[in-house]
Formats: structure tokens, sequence, C-alpha cells
């Protein structure tokens, strides 16, 4: 069996997946795509391979509903590269950004994990803030100190003094 995933797409705009010999919504392609599985789409019809406009539409379903990522003005700009010299710099800065973007999310998430354990993250949390609890209750003596301090000054200030500050 092939390491890529064939969905075929029917005249009736079907999407039927393969693997799994059922039809599927692009919803469903959403999630393949999430979980990083390889796949085409390919036309039933003319056997043209056609994954990228099924992306386009799964990216057009998203950013219809809910929170989008693309904004009006970064959408515009996008269009103003089509037919442009630039174009394909356009394309490979995007597609660059896009996967050292990843890259650090990774990295970051690797961190996070590292740090809060993965076996126990409460634990890790908890030994966190007991590390944290001297510098807390040293600033929270120090803020009581000054504000006993500066109570101590009004009092003994004039009432007059005393009424301006």
């Amino acid at each position: 069996m092939s390491d890529t995933r064939i969905i075929k797409k029917y005249p009736n705009r079907r999407l039927y997946d393969t693997e799994i010999s059922r039809y599927i919504t692009l919803e469903e392609i959403r999630q393949l795509v999430i979980k990083g599985e390889e796949f085409q789409v390919i036309d039933k019809r003319t056997g043209r391979e056609i994954t990228r406009t099924i992306l386009l539409q799964v990216i057009s379903e998203q950013e219809e509903g809910g929170d989008p990522i693309f904004t009006t003005n970064v959408l515009r700009n996008i269009i103003r590269f089509y037919g442009d010299t630039m174009q394909s710099v356009m394309s490979s800065y995007l597609e660059l950004s896009l996967a050292f973007f990843n890259e650090q999310q990774h990295q970051f998430k690797d961190r996070l994990r590292r740090m809060l354990g993965a076996n126990n993250p409460l634990a890790t949390l908890r030994e966190l803030s007991q590390d944290q609890l001297p510098i807390w209750r040293s600033v929270r003596r120090e803020f009581l100190r000054n504000l006993s301090l500066d109570r101590g000054k009004r009092q003994a200030m004039p009432d007059k003094e005393r009424d301006r500050s």
C-alpha cells in the first residue's frame, strides 16, 4: 500500500477516501492535515491532481467561520503579488516563514513540556511556586514595611502637611 492516501473527487463534488472506503468532508480533510497525513486528491473525471484546490477550499471554509487568520489587508497584499515579478519570491518567503514559525512553535511546546514534566505537571508547577515563595514573601515583607513606614511618617506630620499628601 502506498504511503500517500488517495482521495477521489467525484463530479458530484463529493470526496471519497480510498483508504477507509467512504465519503469524507472538508473538515475531515482538515483533520488529515492537522494529523500530518500525506494525501493527494485526484479529480475522478479528469485524473488531475487537485490537492491544492481542495486545501484552498478548506482554508476558505475556515476563514468564513470563527476567527480568521487572514485579514482583508493581508489578502489584498497577497493578491497584489499574483502576476508580479516577485510572485515566486513571495511564495518562497511565505513557505520559509511558516516553516520557521512551526519550528519555533514546536521548540516552545517542547520546552514547556520539559518544564512542566510529562508525568506530573501539577507537581512541577507546585515546585516552581515553592521556589518563588521566598521571593514573594520578601517582596510582601518589604511592601508592608514601606507601607508602615509611610503611615508612620504621615502620622508624624502636622495636620496641614498630612492633608496635602
